[in-house]
């Protein structure tokens, strides 16, 4: 977002995405957004900093490409791969493995790339469709899901925004 340029939901549609979805769009394309701009305000030593405790902005990077990834894995009605279950256990690396800022922002990018992409395939007829979530399969719908992949992410996104701020708040 620019200065002269409204939130993503005050531009209008996202093309191709049906008109249900749309929210859960434009809370993906805001969530990029708002990383991109908070996080590029870190140095590189401070992307793994954990200020009074809070989970790193790496570690919320990381985790906003998986989560959304694995959410609507469970939308299109698929298990986790072993891919991804590896992922989502190397979210939290150990130092010598850490990605740059500049490797997880472009993951996120291709994250939401892909999440606007599958919400575009999803017909409306398709959106109270049943599905089931993680080992235990928990009940959900490809609404339930498509919205709460978009709600997780702003979430994660809020908590990168204020950690980003404490920790440029910091700087001595």
């Amino acid at each position: 977002m620019t200065e002269t340029q409204p939130e993503p939901w005050l531009r209008g549609p996202v093309p191709g995405v049906p008109a249900l979805l749309q929210p859960a769009a434009h809370a993906f394309l805001q969530a990029q957004e708002d990383v991109e701009r908070a996080a590029r305000a870190l140095r590189p030593d401070e992307l793994w900093l954990e200020p009074g405790g809070a989970a790193s902005v790496g570690f919320h990077l990381a985790h906003l490409s998986g989560a959304t990834d694995r959410l609507l894995t469970y939308a299109r009605g698929e298990r986790l791969s072993d891919a991804q279950k590896k992922k989502l256990a190397a979210e939290r690396p150990e130092a010598a493995a850490r990605p740059t800022l500049d490797a997880l922002l472009a993951e996120w990018r291709a994250a939401v790339a892909d999440a606007i992409g599958q919400l575009a395939a999803i017909p409306e007829e398709a959106l109270l469709t049943s599905r089931f979530v993680g080992r235990a399969q928990l009940p959900s719908n490809v609404l339930g899901l498509a919205f709460h992949a978009a709600e997780h992410a702003s979430r994660h996104t809020g908590q990168v925004v204020t950690t980003c701020k404490i920790i440029v708040g910091n700087r001595r």
